[in-house]
């Protein structure tokens, strides 16, 4: 499962352990993960496996792409969900696989 999680802008990225300190949004599972890089919402640099961090100019791409979508399905509904926690708690994400 990849878990995503909110962190402030100016946090650094805390080990493995420390996640306790972040505030969980959603986990997603690789055919999920992968439905979302095909449609384009999410860039095909990211990997499942590997962690990685998305900022709020990439938060804010991506809210764009999603705002162009006129039929949701689940994946997309997901990521929306993420993409909006972190625009109202004004985040960064971060992603964990386990």
């Amino acid at each position: 499962m990849l878990d995503f999680y909110l962190i402030k802008d100016d946090q650094p990225k805390p080990s493995y352990p420390e996640l306790i300190d972040l505030e969980f949004i959603i986990g997603l599972d690789l055919v999920t993960f992968k439905s979302l890089i095909k449609k384009q919402l999410i860039d095909s640099r990211f990997d499942y496996y590997s962690d990685f961090r998305w900022d709020e100019s990439l938060i804010k791409q991506i809210e764009l792409k999603i705002s162009r979508i006129q039929k949701f399905d689940s994946a997309t509904k997901k990521l929306e969900q993420i993409i909006k926690k972190a625009i109202d708690k004004n985040c960064d994400i971060i992603t964990y696989c386990d």
